[in-house]
């Protein structure tokens, strides 16, 4: 899956045409779901649609993480990555709608600019991220454990700033993961991803983006009263 630099026969077009078309379908349910008053309605009264998205999201995840034969195998890999797609499109809607839409629009505007700003730089840069990964463990578990201790004072009362922290932790890892993935993909570092893995590399790109987005709007975001 991930490999010491080598020749990639698929192209980034080929991925970011992937990831184009997953932003276009989040872009549009989450535009739904926070401009739509009666679909904000009927989701908050419906529970049981986010929950059974997160199930799939969750198994469709770990089919396109874990197993190579159904991630490498064409349609069957597309199909998952669309199952993958709209379940997270639906769980991020979902969040969104919690929110004010100009708070939303504003998040939206300021993860582009974020998501721009780090691919420019993974393409310009000397600097090796893919060989960083003991950085972005590092990473990985400082946000784990800021979240786990988060939901623990939780329901002893709501610390807005330590929320904040989290926020900002979450979109700082995620945004080197970002640099990492599109490293990975443009194969110019050390490491580089195998050429049949075009799926899964879309994957990864997308996933962070949209926590990008998600980390920043619980950072900015101003939710409904």
């Amino acid at each position: 899956m991930i490999s010491p630099m080598m020749h990639t026969s698929h192209t980034p077009l080929q991925v970011y045409t992937i990831i184009m078309i997953q932003l276009l379908v989040t872009l549009a349910i989450v535009v739904l779901f926070t401009f739509c008053e009666p679909v904000k309605i009927y989701i908050h009264a419906n529970p049981g649609w986010y929950w059974a998205s997160y199930v799939l999201f969750f198994i469709t995840y770990l089919t396109l993480s874990c197993c190579a034969e159904p991630r490498r195998r064409f349609p069957w890999n597309l199909l998952l990555l669309v199952i993958f797609t709209l379940c997270l499109s639906y769980m991020t809607g979902m969040l969104s709608s919690f929110y004010n839409t100009k708070s939303v629009m504003i998040c939206l505007g300021i993860t582009a600019l974020v998501c721009l700003s780090v691919t420019i730089f993974s393409f310009q840069t000397k600097i090796d991220v893919t060989s960083c990964q003991g950085v972005l463990f590092v990473l990985c578990m400082v946000v784990f454990f800021s979240g786990l201790i988060f939901l623990i004072v939780l329901p002893f009362g709501y610390v807005p700033w330590l929320h904040a922290v989290y926020a900002a932790l979450g979109a700082l890892a995620f945004s080197v993961f970002l640099a990492f993935d599109t490293q990975l993909l443009m194969g110019s570092k050390h490491y580089s991803i195998s050429p049949e893995e075009y799926v899964f590399a879309a994957l990864n790109i997308y996933l962070d983006i949209v926590y990008i987005f998600t980390f920043i709007l619980q950072l900015f975001g101003s939710q409904h009263d």
